[in-house]
């Protein structure tokens, strides 16, 4: 059938999969991190305390005095390519840019800051993208993390008169590829390490002791990602969590508190990984590589190592490959 002479153009119909992590900072200074923290710590499902009493808080104490210490701490992880996550998650979209076909096209966004999520819909959307997987990528289920990046794609999508399907990579803490690439990545990591490590620790991202009891399935999924990957590199693995914001109680026990202990009571050589992270960033080589060293450290341990993340290594993204390719089942013939 012929299309009428003035009727718009239609590109071909295609596939979308939009990769989505946390987000960042546009720059390592002070104003780029208030603007940032602010839109982050606004979030309901990541501070979840009625907003008329934690907005005065947050405009105040927080956004006053944590911009210029966050800045310090992103200025010494700072690439010549920018922030760690964002470059990161370039490349692991640039590497899978052919991974799943020709009719597939591969973007990524970020929760908070930019590409921000609801531009890289719309532009898979004008793209001729009829179906999109939204892949948060967080192997741990967590209503901060990857219900957050699924609710904002939903807002963009109340916003749309034609919306595209979507789909939504669940989470994948026991899938058998994510435990072999982090089992591979670990044992390369640990064999070109110059000495033997007595304790291998997985330091998780903490989230308040609350969210366990009110049914998030975060610990749980942490915990068996540890067993998982405990036994498939046939040695224990100390489980800790980072990052505690604010009084309230959180998971536990807390990364900085077991380092301590772990170099007070004699232990000297440690290795740290954080698999809860499809890519490194602020919280693994600011908070682990450098300040968990100097904790360790100063409490007396002689050796640390920290293991890097997946990232786009070869294992990491034939990983990704494998699970986006079992989610895009049915909408493409992955080669």
């Amino acid at each position: 059938m012929m299309m009428p002479p003035d009727h718009p153009p239609i590109p071909p119909r295609k596939v979308g999969v939009l990769l989505i992590n946390l987000g960042t900072p546009d720059a390592p200074d002070t104003r780029a991190v208030r603007r940032y923290l602010r839109e982050f710590l606004s979030d309901r499902r990541v501070v979840e305390i009625p907003q008329l009493v934690w907005q005065p808080i947050l405009r105040g104490a927080v956004l006053t005095t944590r911009p210029k210490k966050s800045a310090h701490a992103y200025r010494q992880v700072w690439r010549e390519d920018g922030s760690p996550l964002a470059a990161i998650t370039r490349a692991q979209t640039v590497a899978l840019a052919d991974a799943f076909g020709p009719g597939v096209i591969v973007d990524y966004a970020m929760r908070y800051g930019r590409p921000a999520i609801a531009d890289r819909l719309a532009a898979l959307k004008q793209a001729g993208c009829e179906r999109i997987l939204l892949a948060p990528l967080y192997p741990q289920y967590c209503a901060a993390t990857t219900a957050t990046a699924n609710d904002k794609a939903f807002l963009a999508l109340a916003g749309m008169r034609w919306q595209p399907a979507i789909r939504t990579l669940p989470p994948y803490h026991d899938d058998p590829a994510y435990i072999a690439a982090l089992r591979a990545a670990v044992e390369a990591g640990l064999a070109a390490l110059p000495f033997a490590p007595e304790v291998v620790i997985a330091s998780f991202h903490g989230m308040p002791a609350r969210t366990l009891p009110l049914g998030d399935p975060y610990h749980c999924h942490c915990q068996k990602t540890a067993r998982l990957l405990s036994e498939a590199l046939g040695r224990p693995l100390t489980v800790t969590f980072q990052s505690r914001f604010g009084p309230a109680k959180w998971l536990g026990p807390a990364t900085d508190t077991v380092l301590a202990e772990l170099a007070a009571s004699g232990t000297r050589r440690v290795a740290i990984l954080a698999p809860g992270f499809s890519a490194d960033c602020l919280e693994t080589l600011e908070e682990l590589a450098i300040r968990g060293r100097e904790t360790f450290e100063a409490a007396g341990g002689t050796d640390f190592a920290y293991l890097p993340c997946l990232n786009d290594s070869t294992g990491g993204i034939e990983m990704l490959r494998s699970i986006l390719s079992r989610e895009l089942a049915g909408w493409v013939d992955v080669p």
